[in-house]
This record gives C-alpha cells, structure tokens and sequence, in this order.
C-alpha cells in the first residue's frame, strides 16, 4: 500500500517525514511519501463568525487529490489550521470512511496550544495517532469503543494522549480482513 501525505499550506517536512517513519507500524507493508505538491489553504472554507476552517471543503481538496493519483493508495492532507465540522467545536482530522482521502490539523496537537512547553516528541505522537486514526476510517473503519484503540473518538487532547498508538484486536482483525 502507498500513502502519499498532501501539505495544505505551509507544513513542518521534518515533523511530515516523522510521520512517513513512524505509520509502518499499525499499517505494515506500507511506503509513505511527501508528495511534492503544496496545496494552498481554500478561503472560501474559512469561517469568519468561528475563525475556523470547515474541514470537509478541505477534505474535498484531498479527495480530488486522491482520486488523480494513479500510484498512491491513499492520500492523507496535512493542515495547520483550526479545523470543525458543522455541529461540533472542532476537530483533528476528518476522513472519508471508506475512501481514499484523510485530513488531519497539527493546530490543536502542540501542547503550547494548551499553554505547555514544546514538545516535539509528543506533538509527533500526538500526529501520528491522528493520522493513522483518520486513515483507519479510509479502510472502513468507525469509532471505536474502547478508549485506548486508536480508532476511539477523541473529544479532546487528554483523549488522544490516552489512546495507544495501534489498533485494538478487534479494529485490527477489521482492518486486516482479506478481500
């Protein structure tokens, strides 16, 4: 499987290439690459009133993206924006379920969002987790039950923290059904 991570504005390469490393683990067999091409952010996504980004025009984005990569499986988008859907305060990521786009915002991930000191390593795990989770949804996965898959909803960061960084037995057996 190729998974190919879409920069939506200006992204961090050290923190994407982290990324790229680190997803072999819950998803085996897979190469991971920086596709060369930068988005640029949609204004017309931005909304005023929220001072956030919708993240399904976005999503739309990625998705278009997707469907014109004859050699990636799946593409996941990377922001640094302030992300909701309607209905919810925010979000860290979106993904078609199943498909083959996935987004994700590295803007609530940092922990001087929550006025914390930087930490890299825990921003990179925090960041894997999003992305591996929102690529769980491309496969067809939903949320999960139990609060420590990486397929849990997480409502907020204390929920991300807790979760592992791979799915649970149940997730895993899913995802890894043979066609």
């Amino acid at each position: 499987m190729k998974i190919g991570i879409l920069r939506i504005g200006q992204i961090d390469l050290d923190f994407l290439e982290r990324i790229c490393e680190n997803i072999n683990l819950p998803f085996p067999k897979t190469q991971c690459q920086i596709v060369p091409e930068i988005l640029t952010l949609p204004q017309e996504a931005f909304d005023k009133a929220r001072r956030q980004y919708r993240s399904d025009m976005i999503l739309g984005l990625v998705a278009i993206h997707a469907e014109k990569a004859q050699n990636l499986d799946r593409v996941l988008g990377v922001v640094d924006v302030d992300i909701y859907v309607p209905g919810l305060n925010f979000v860290f990521g979106e993904a078609e379920c199943p498909g083959k786009a996935a987004l994700i915002s590295l803007w609530r991930l940092r922990p001087e969002f929550y006025g914390l000191p930087s930490n890299f390593e825990l921003f990179i795990e925090r960041g894997v987790k999003e992305a591996v989770h929102e690529l769980g949804h491309t496969f067809g996965l939903t949320h999960c039950k139990n609060p420590y898959c990486i397929m849990f909803f997480s409502n907020s960061i204390f929920e991300t923290d807790r979760k592992k960084g791979i799915f649970c037995n149940t997730c895993y057996s899913n995802i890894h059904k043979p066609l």
